[in-house]
């Protein structure tokens, strides 16, 4: 039989269907939910980012990020709208290539210093508008964080 003579049917989750099963060695069946997953698994990319939160009160603040070679998501809640703010990237010597810092802000911050911490920052933001955010990713022949996002 060829699979144009095949019944037509609308697939449901609990359908099964055919496949070689290199662990059994047998053709074997598994549900289309047992595929979906799979495939999920498969195609889902990690978010190998380590959180940190910091909610400044004050004007003028500095967030020093966990100095280490971890790609960060800095969760940034200040009490207000501020006039400065100061951001500490982990330091040049701990950075590893493609590292990455990904930033959100929830309030203004007018005057944004990106401190490179021994690296150089490319393209990083000089202010942050409420619900901001950016990314910045680490090159190590250059040591240069850039800007990516």
């Amino acid at each position: 039989m060829n699979i144009n003579q095949l019944s037509r049917v609308t697939p449901s989750a609990a359908d099964l269907m055919a496949l070689w099963s290199t662990a059994n060695g047998e053709t074997s069946a598994c549900s289309l939910t047992q595929l979906a997953t799979l495939l999920a698994s498969l195609t889902t990319a990690a978010d190998d980012k380590v959180t940190q939160y910091a909610a400044p009160s004050a004007s003028g603040f500095t967030v020093t990020l966990v100095d280490d070679s971890d790609s960060k998501w800095l969760v940034l809640t200040p009490t207000a709208g501020f006039a400065a703010g100061t951001i500490k990237l982990p330091a040049v010597a701990n950075a590893v290539d493609k590292q990455e810092i990904l930033v959100n802000c929830t309030q203004i911050v007018t005057a944004l210093t990106i401190n490179g911490n021994g690296a150089t920052v490319t393209g990083g933001p000089t202010a942050l508008a409420a619900n901001d955010f950016f990314r910045l990713r680490f090159d190590a022949v250059m040591d240069v964080w850039y800007r990516v996002g």
